[in-house]
């Protein structure tokens, strides 16, 4: 059995908006799976529907089995969320936040106890755990957000952008947090994220969202293979799409390159980065800086989506 099952799933809202226009993945016992996507992508109603929260127009989603429409209640049950904004009560103690979502969760309390403190442990929470939360950073706070969310042992753990607005230090500690998990839970994680080098490092795959659907599904290295082992990146001084135009009718570019701004972005497949930069200067193109790198995950994104990065900021 998938820990997440996705068929067909659709959201339309009052006026006829399209978030989610059927859309279908699995996510398997223990993977880490990343769901990204621009503001608008239909993101945000996609977990909401997992999460019981939105009701699907049509198609199915199930976790663990449970039908998210028809069982809701056996859907939650089996799953948990660290929603973006934080929802501890800061007046208590990070210990007496545990113990209240325990009883909530109706955990023994035995059973509660030895929970806590292993992940009290785990998290690196032991040295403020009997604090008010009120006094802790933001970084702390999301870890005791995430211990809370797993004292109830979900079978899947949804983190809603669990490193928005934390500072460099915090976001890689708190990374290393949720890496951790991995070697000690076998929790299927549903992970959203603006951070593309975030999901590389945490997902086993990523599905990128764009108006409303999955344009790309698959292992991190997978969507950079697409791209091929080098890229050519450079920055014209005239009309981008003109230079754009006359590389593919050179046969430099082909469907998968790309513009941002005044830069250039060119897949190379097979091609050498040499050979295509003396390609390049051979045309009438006005460039002010030429070059060659290795792919990234950004370069996924805005060849799927077609959109500056900028936009899922």
């Amino acid at each position: 059995m998938h820990a997440i099952e996705v068929d067909g799933l659709r959201k339309t809202f009052p006026g006829g908006v399209e978030a989610v226009k059927g859309i279908d993945f699995e996510v398997a016992p223990g993977e880490v799976f990343g769901l990204l996507g621009p503001n608008g992508a239909g993101k945000s109603t996609t977990i909401g529907m997992l999460t019981t929260t939105i009701a699907p127009t049509g198609g199915t989603a199930r976790l663990a089995g449970f039908d998210v429409a028809t069982e809701p209640l056996a859907a939650r049950a089996v799953s948990s969320v660290v929603f973006q904004d934080s929802v501890v009560d800061r007046a208590l103690t990070g210990r007496r936040n545990l113990e209240i979502h325990a009883r909530l969760w109706r955990v023994d309390r035995g059973e509660a106890a030895r929970r806590g403190d292993e992940l009290v442990r785990s998290l690196g929470l032991g040295g403020i755990v009997d604090r008010p939360v009120a006094g802790y950073s933001g970084g702390e706070r999301r870890r005791l957000e995430i211990a809370r969310a797993l004292l109830s042992q979900p079978q899947v753990l949804f983190l809603d952008e669990p490193t928005v607005g934390l500072d460099p230090r915090i976001r890689h500690e708190l990374l290393d947090a949720i890496d951790g998990l991995r070697a000690r839970t076998d929790t299927t994680i549903l992970v959203t994220t603006h951070y593309l080098e975030e999901a590389g490092r945490l997902c086993d795959r990523i599905a990128i969202m764009h108006a409303g659907r999955i344009v790309g599904l698959g292992a991190p290295s997978e969507l950079l293979a697409g791209l091929g082992p080098e890229v050519l990146e450079l920055r014209v001084a005239g009309n981008v799409s003109h230079a754009l135009a006359t590389l593919r009718s050179n046969g430099i570019a082909v469907d998968d390159s790309f513009a941002l701004g005044d830069t250039l972005t060119v897949p190379l497949g097979e091609r050498s980065g040499s050979e295509a930069i003396a390609a390049v200067k051979a045309l009438p193109l006005a460039t002010t800086a030429i070059s060659t790198r290795q792919p990234t995950l950004d370069d996924v994104y805005l060849r799927l989506t077609g959109d500056r990065l900028a936009a899922a900021a």
